[in-house]
């Protein structure tokens, strides 16, 4: 299959897409830009909102992207069993499909690391150079 040939160059933009789209997540909850999360508890908002504001980027460009990943999917799993798990365990049901979804994205981020096309990739072959 083509996509076979190109697997690590999708890998990369699935990260790179994923971090991008966490980070508006984290915008929104820290300084309420688009105002969709107003009504939620001010405690899990900020911690929700840093994890994503700051994660996000380090996802996105490759920067201890197992260590944020990591983070990141437990803050999804977390954030299913709180806000969306109470009306449904059915993630379609219960509104929380996306948030399923950034949980188990991030999980296999973590697994993986950074790939290429990241900081973390950049930093090791010039770490190998210099030595």
């Amino acid at each position: 299959m083509i996509t076979a040939r190109y697997e690590n160059q999708i890998y990369a933009v699935l990260r790179m897409v994923a971090g991008f789209l966490f980070f508006w997540h984290g915008l929104d909850k820290i300084f309420l830009v688009f105002a969709t999360h107003s009504n939620e508890a001010p405690f899990i908002r900020f911690t929700a909102g840093i994890i994503e504001l700051i994660g996000g980027p380090l996802i996105m460009f490759g920067l201890y992207t197992r260590y944020a990943a990591f983070l990141s999917s437990g803050l999804m799993a977390a954030a299913f069993w709180i806000a969306n798990a109470p009306d449904s365990i059915l993630p379609y049901l219960s509104r929380g499909d996306l948030t399923v979804l950034y949980c188990f994205v991030f999980l296999y981020l973590s697994a993986k690391g950074s790939g290429m096309w990241s900081v973390d990739a950049w930093l090791e072959k010039r770490r190998l150079n210099n030595s």
